[in-house]
């Protein structure tokens, strides 16, 4: 079977000079399940953590301990991504940086950016990158982004800017500011796990800080001088939500007639939603209007109902339930209550995480738990207006929902959402700034202090010996992460029960399916074929120009997968390829570590991309516009960077 299944790869061995290659039947099998995965990954049929978990399924399955050993992987290899020091060191990042915005920290330095940013663009631009990049290096750059859109958009509407000049500048300077630190992005983590399983070297703290800040000057210069003027206004400065979404013609107002049908029923209970695609938004009763909660009201004559459904829709109701029209609100103005002075339309985005990813309105529940009504939605582009209720949430979907300040508040409270727009009276733990601050510094501290030298100067110093034991003191992030957790357990911080509720519980479950295929890839000779094939251009081109190649690669893949999933797929490639046209293979790692963590070419690529999505009103063209340039032109400094700061 194996002589059947496998065929020699002549041209590559001539170009490489490593031999005879020959696919055999393991590295089909493990090939037809990264091919798989990519499918699921790209088309969204599964969630992309129950797809990784599927992956791993599959590859204990056919693994040395399942049906038949086509994959190497043994039940334990299988399932060692769950104890993975990445996914651990991931997971105590991601409580860290929810610890961090508890506090209120980021929203406060937001505040001082709008004081600064004022109505200028230039400013605006400048301050959102600013504080954005810098902190990503620091917290988690996925927190960073949830934490600062609804900070972006009031500075855009305050400052009279479209969010879409400010909004993917945020997502972008984020990335950039990912790259000064180990810990600014799960990437970088788990890139530290494979490139020390592979090579023996993980990444230091401050491993590409000096690249990582050229790539945070360079990008930030784009972004200020090119970049935002290739971004159109696709929300006009001076259009509201209404108009925005436009959802005028979905919008209808109706009385109550004398002999109507509907008087004495509930506003619940008033429509037949199974029959008619339509909502009672508010109610009008002798000039006194009424928002959410306003399911178990009971219907009067002569009362004023505002609908949300198409105009066939409303016909239909008319004729039917004895209704009189009355008009179509056209602003957002008309749809909020003149008694009420907060706000009750608000944008909010599905993140990760999120209890409606993978759900529909209707089957989650949604207006019920939170007493709001969505009245239109944007999906990967595509603003959706009507038959809402039976279709599938998607992570950075933006939901236009209106409800009463009070359920907005919750919304705003609850990690399963992010409310484009700051609560008028945060619940911040600001008394806690200094514990979070100092617990970050100790984390960091600890990791990145050279105990080496201090011992070595200590003991030179004092004349005891003792301190030489300081040199032997290497406390790797996980620990120092973990302690971290603790620490801010400890000191109030965080609540006991929010460091649950503080986990990306899908990233965890990626990261732990996806990182044995990796090894699956290595065990079986995958990663050498593909290797050799990706060597034989170093026939053609120098070692930086492979160099450049993978880093474009990767790239691309980010863009329709997972970054996490591309780092775990990539690196054994690249080491293999450094390897076979003898190059140095951490420039390799390097490349593709930059290369995913900065994914600028589609919104599904990188998580920060999908939270401006929508509130930015983004084309998928408008990534694409923007961040091909950009990719561009970090490939091109990104690789001579690498090559003068580690050698090729």
């Amino acid at each position: 079977m194996s002589g059947f299944f496998s065929f020699s790869i002549g041209a590559t061995a001539l170009a490489t000079g490593a031999g005879e290659l020959a696919v055999t039947p393991k590295m089909v099998v493990v090939f037809g399940i990264i091919v798989v995965a990519l499918v699921l990954f790209v088309t969204e049929w599964l969630p992309i953590d129950v797809t990784a978990i599927l992956v791993m399924v599959l590859l204990m399955v056919l693994g040395a301990d399942g049906v038949v050993n086509f994959t190497e992987i043994s039940t334990t290899e299988g399932t060692s991504g769950f104890s993975n020091s990445a996914t651990i060191t991931v997971l105590a990042m991601l409580i860290l940086s929810s610890g961090i915005s508890q506090t209120g920290v980021v929203q406060i330095i937001g505040r001082k950016m709008s004081a600064f940013a004022g109505d200028d663009l230039d400013k605006q631009l400048l301050a959102t990158i600013g504080v954005s990049g810098p902190i990503s290096g620091f917290i988690n750059n996925t927190p960073v982004v949830a934490i600062l859109v609804p900070v972006i958009s009031d500075i855009a509407h305050k400052g009279k800017t479209s969010p879409s000049k400010l909004l993917i500048p945020l997502s972008y300077a984020s990335m950039f500011g990912g790259m000064l630190t180990l810990i600014g992005t799960s990437t970088n983590i788990l890139a530290s796990d494979v490139s020390a399983r592979l090579l023996d070297r993980p990444f230091s703290m401050f491993e590409f800080t000096q690249l990582g800040l050229i790539v945070l000057v360079v990008g930030s210069i784009y972004l200020m001088t090119i970049g935002h003027r290739l971004l159109p206004e696709r929300v006009p400065v001076d259009e509201d939500y209404v108009q925005e979404y436009a959802i005028e013609e979905y919008l209808t107002d109706v009385v109550v007639d004398d002999d109507s049908p509907l008087i004495g029923s509930t506003v619940d209970d008033a429509i037949d939603h199974v029959a008619f695609d339509a909502d009672i938004l508010q109610v009008v009763r002798d000039g006194e209007e009424f928002i959410e909660p306003i399911g178990q009201k009971t219907l009067q004559a002569g009362d004023m109902l505002r609908l949300r459904a198409d105009r066939p829709t409303v016909q239909q109701l008319v004729d039917r339930e004895t209704l009189t029209l009355a008009g179509n609100p056209e602003t957002a103005d008309e749809l909020e209550p003149e008694a009420v002075a907060e706000r009750t339309l608000v944008e909010v985005v599905v993140p990760r995480g999120s209890f409606l990813v993978g759900e529909s309105l209707e089957s989650s529940t949604f207006r019920q738990r939170y007493d709001a009504t969505v009245l239109a939605f944007r999906s990967r582009g595509e603003t959706v207006r009507t038959n809402m209720d039976e279709r599938r949430i998607r992570v950075g979907d933006t939901l236009l929902v209106q409800a009463a300040p009070d359920s907005i508040d919750r919304l705003s409270r609850n990690d399963d959402f992010i409310v484009a727009h700051e609560p008028d009276e945060p619940d911040y733990r600001t008394e806690k700034i200094p514990h979070a601050a100092a617990i970050m510094a100790g984390v960091v501290g600890v990791v990145a202090m050279p105990w080496g030298i201090v011992g070595s100067t200590l003991s030179g110093v004092t004349g005891i010996g003792a301190f030489t034991a300081l040199s032997a003191l290497s406390l790797p992030i996980l620990v120092t992460a973990l302690a971290g957790v603790v620490a801010m357990v400890a000191t109030g911080v965080l609540r006991p029960t929010e460091i649950y509720d503080a986990v990306e519980w899908d990233v965890i479950f990626l990261l732990a399916g996806i990182i044995p295929l990796g090894m699956a890839l290595e065990q079986t000779g995958g990663a050498d074929l593909l290797g050799s094939l990706v060597a034989s251009t170093g026939a053609y081109l120098p070692a930086l120009g492979v160099l450049w190649v993978f880093y474009i690669a990767t790239g691309l893949i980010t863009g329709v997968i997972s970054n996490n999933a591309s780092v775990v797929l990539m690196l054994p490639i690249a080491v293999e390829t450094a390897s076979q046209i003898d190059a140095n293979p951490f420039a390799f790692v390097l490349a593709v570590t930059f290369a995913a963590s900065t994914a600028f070419l589609t919104p599904v690529g990188y998580q920060t991309n999908l939270f401006v999505y929508g509130p930015g009103g983004y084309k998928f063209s408008d990534f694409v516009r923007v961040g091909a340039p950009l990719q561009l032109l970090l490939s091109v400094v990104t690789t001579l960077g690498i090559a003068f700061f580690w050698g090729l």
